[in-house]
């Protein structure tokens, strides 16, 4: 008795976690609601987790796709909202630019440090500071909310113990439609060149993006590792 009311309260659940509209923003985020009105200009619908709640709006410039609760797709296509087209294998070909500053924390290697003391006459601490600002541009948008992006981030480090320690990364990389991303490309500071492997995710509040990363550079002279924190808001 006890398995079949599982089984049931299972099934029940799979039914109502499925019976919803899933709203992808063009920015990543997704909304579990109920569309009940798709305008030229707008959307209407309301949130899932409060069906008799009130009626929300949405501009239809905002919005990159609606998964419908029966699992069919509609993409949207703001260049021609009236006229319907078929479904593009990725959306967004226009650049869009999402640069904004960055600063956190490197923790450098003790054979890192040795060789700056050695090279440069340089004696740091092992924790230093960073600031900087990060160039990002969004490449493309597949359907499926995952982008390609391309970064370049100059910082500064070290400002604390009164140094100037520059570096410079270029990265590839890749970002999900949940805001996970992760990269890769050369960089090149005091302590040498050498590549910078990252990885980080997003968090979002009133149109703005709040970047979380992690950063690591081996080198053949040492490595480092930084956590950096930033934001920023779109723009083409």
């Amino acid at each position: 008795m006890k398995k079949t009311l599982f089984t049931l309260l299972a099934l029940v659940t799979v039914i109502v976690c499925q019976a919803q509209d899933v709203i992808t923003k063009r920015n990543g985020d997704e909304l579990k609601a109920r569309v009940l009105e798709i305008n030229p200009s707008d959307i209407k619908y309301k949130r899932f987790d409060n069906l008799e709640g009130p009626t929300i709006s949405i501009l239809k410039s905002e919005v990159f796709m609606i998964v419908f609760e029966n699992g069919t797709k509609e993409v949207l296509n703001t260049q021609n909202a009236q006229t319907p087209s078929p479904l593009p294998a990725y959306h967004e070909p226009q650049q869009l630019k999402l640069s904004g500053p960055r600063l956190g924390f490197t923790i450098i290697s003790q054979r890192l440090i040795d060789n700056l003391k050695e090279e440069h006459q340089e004696t740091i601490s092992p924790f230093i500071t960073q600031f900087g600002w990060q160039f990002e541009t969004r490449i493309f948008t597949l359907e499926n909310g995952t982008s390609g992006l391309f970064e370049f981030v100059p910082l500064v480090g070290g400002l604390e113990q009164g140094k100037f320690l520059p570096s410079l990364s270029a990265l590839v990389g890749i970002r999900g439609a949940k805001g996970f991303e992760f990269g890769f490309g050369p960089n090149l500071s005091v302590g040498g060149a050498g590549l910078v492997l990252a990885a980080g995710t997003n968090f979002q509040s009133q149109g703005i993006n709040f970047p979380v990363n992690v950063a690591f550079a081996p080198s053949k002279d040492g490595s480092r590792v930084s956590l950096l924190f930033g934001f920023n808001s779109r723009r083409y």
